[in-house]
């Protein structure tokens, strides 16, 4: 928890060290904040919801107890906190940091995160129909699974999040402004989630606490995945970034590079 945490600090730091945003994807600091908030509604409801514990407990008998923790929780909430500010840095009404102007929202990202807001009220929708009890029977369609529905959002938005930043690295060559203290970060906390919810189940002589939260599970994975590009593309690909102010020769400024990072 803590290492995920504070992950969320660096590149917010960075951006008002520089002024700039530029070198920070705005596609993955625009949908990140919902992904946050969708992990802490998942969360939140498996630690405090009575319904939804007691679905849980009927579908894995073996193991009643759900994997997910206070600090689970904690983080979720933190992280929607801290992901929702650095979105707001690509307003310069608000902190003053210059926005380039090819900083713009793909439609990509603009559907996946209306598409996002959509799914749970279908998910709801269904219950309400097709439940025999109005969701609360957890061997037909139930309220657990609208629950489910916010985490398998998070894990969508994990997958897709860290490409748009992938392709911005590759596209600009360079990871200048965006933070690699932030990877580190989140490298170790992802190995830590990891170990938690493996002895979590080994506690519990129950390897089906991992199958059932799914989400975590992924999670992990899919963060050290997107981690170990971003490492490469730092300390190999992009260790010596290109001059921002070269030239395409005969002395002619390269206007592009300059827009994208003018705090060089």
């Amino acid at each position: 928890m803590i290492c995920w945490s504070g992950s969320f600090y660096p590149q917010p730091i960075t951006n008002w060290k520089r002024k700039s945003t530029v070198g920070l994807s705005i596609d993955l600091s625009t949908i990140n904040p919902l992904g946050f908030v969708c992990y802490t509604i998942y969360t939140s409801a498996f630690l405090f919801s009575p319904v939804i514990r007691s679905q849980y407990a009927a579908r894995y008998p073996a193991s009643p107890e759900p994997t997910v923790r206070f600090n689970d929780l904690a983080f979720a909430a933190h992280a929607a906190l801290l992901s929702t500010m650095m979105y707001t840095q690509f307003w310069p009404f608000i902190w003053g940091l210059h926005v380039s102007r090819v900083q713009r929202v793909s439609w990509t990202m603009a559907g996946l995160f209306w598409g996002s807001i959509l799914f749970p009220l279908v998910v709801m929708a269904i219950v309400l129909v097709r439940s025999p009890d109005g969701g609360y029977d957890p061997s037909s369609w139930a309220w657990i699974d609208v629950i489910y529905s916010f985490s398998y959002i998070k894990l969508l938005i994990t997958v897709v999040k860290y490409m748009p930043q992938v392709a911005l690295n590759y596209k600009r060559q360079s990871t200048v402004g965006w933070h690699i203290g932030t990877i580190l970060l989140d490298l170790a906390g992802g190995a830590l989630s990891m170990l938690q919810l493996v002895l979590d189940s080994s506690l519990q002589s129950d390897w089906s606490g991992i199958t059932g939260n799914p989400v975590k599970l992924l999670l992990g994975n899919i963060t050290i995945f997107f981690d170990a590009i971003f490492c490469i593309q730092h300390y190999v690909l992009y260790r010596d970034p290109p001059d921002l102010k070269g030239t395409h020769g005969a002395g002619e400024q390269t206007p592009l590079l300059v827009e994208r990072d003018p705090s060089v």
